[in-house]
């Protein structure tokens, strides 16, 4: 399940909502006709209430049906939810939108019958006003939520789109490593960048392709690369997040000065993402092979190999070696040189087919069983 939180729809504010509202019953109200006064006049009005009533009460709907239900959202769309906008907000403001939708035709009845129940002209035209009062007082006690909603709208839009289907592989290390240099060399594509909307950091999410299976690759700038004391309550309900998807966890570790880090600190920052994202298996990738003081002696006999994988199709149950850093003794890659890479994106594969649960038994999650 994929939530595409870019596709949310505008949501207009309450004298946006009223004119719309008005302005369709009016042209409704004109296309009556009836030779007999008092039958057209009341045609005109009962349309008109009702015509009103329904725009609004439909345009709410509409929006309400359009935000996924925080109850059929995987666990990370929901986190994300609540760490970017707050879940209880986001639960009562679209609540708000279904009360002034029933709200509005409940009044839309009622003077509705006052207008069929009468004869008198005056008495229509006085139901009538009445009813676009009362609706325009709940339309405008909705407002609020109308605002909440247009202006979370702009924040989830910033949201990352995680496919929960797909098995996903989250980047973590210090800054500077090269994790969305290796993301932007692994994947087949140019990789998604989207903007966490409560830091300034971005996200990237690239793709590859193993066995006709996309694999997704999510690097976490801001989140996972930073002290556990520099983190805020924000940042950190996006880590909790991040626990909820990730099939594995690459630990990027650059030894050379390059990055700003000490191999010491990133050591350290090693045993905080453990501790953040528990139960994941990690995997640990020396970043920047080109970069090295020593390069592994099958250097060229790799990237010959590759080169080879690749002109056959990458055939699916091919085999080849690891580029191993000498000094750290970790599979390593080089993203400027593109050595590595091809053995290191196969690895990856065959990790996250590793760590699948093969219970033929088990259903995904919220997945309906008959009682």
């Amino acid at each position: 399940m994929k939530i595409v939180w870019k596709s949310l729809a505008t949501v207009l504010f309450a004298d946006e909502v009223l004119d719309k509202a008005f302005s369709r019953a009016t042209k409704a109200a004109n296309r009556v006709e009836d030779p007999n006064k008092i039958f057209r006049h009341r045609k005109q009005m009962t349309r008109m209430v009702q015509t009103a009533a329904d725009v609004i009460a439909e345009t709410f709907t509409e929006w309400v049906n359009a935000w996924p239900s925080l109850n059929n959202l995987p666990q990370f769309d929901e986190a994300m939810v609540e760490a970017a906008v707050g879940t209880d907000d986001y639960r009562h403001h679209l609540s708000m939108l279904q009360w002034g939708g029933k709200q509005v035709r409940n009044i839309a009845t009622q003077n509705t019958r006052k207008i069929i129940r009468t004869a008198r002209i005056e008495i229509m035209h006085i139901a009538r006003r009445e009813a676009y009062g009362r609706i325009s007082s709940i339309v405008r006690q909705v407002g609020p939520s109308l605002k909440w909603l247009n202006d979370a709208r702009e924040i989830l839009r910033r949201l990352p789109s995680i496919d929960q289907n797909e098995p996903c592989v989250v980047v973590a290390g210090a800054p500077n490593v090269g994790k969305s240099a290796l993301i932007a060399a692994l994947s087949t594509g140019k990789p998604e960048v989207a903007g966490y909307p409560f830091t300034t950091k971005q996200l990237h999410v690239g793709h590859f392709v193993h066995r006709r299976l996309r694999h997704q690759l999510v690097d976490t700038p801001g989140l996972l690369d930073r002290p556990m004391g520099k983190r805020n309550q924000i940042e950190m309900q996006a880590i909790a997040a991040l626990q909820h998807i990730g099939s594995i966890v690459i630990f990027l570790f650059d030894p050379s000065d390059t990055s700003g880090t000490t191999p010491e600190e990133q050591m350290n920052l090693l045993e905080e993402v453990k501790e953040l994202l528990p139960g994941k298996e990690l995997i640990i990738i020396r970043s920047k092979a080109d970069l090295a003081k020593e390069v592994d002696p099958n250097w060229d006999t790799i990237k010959l190999a590759e080169s080879q994988w690749v002109e056959d199709g990458r055939p699916a149950d091919s085999t080849m070696p690891l580029l191993i850093d000498p000094e750290t003794g970790h599979p390593t890659a080089s993203a400027t040189e593109n050595v590595g890479l091809e053995a290191l994106r196969l690895e990856i594969a065959n990790l996250v087919d590793d760590s699948k649960e093969n219970d033929p038994l088990s259903l995904p999650d919220n997945w309906h069983r008959r009682q």
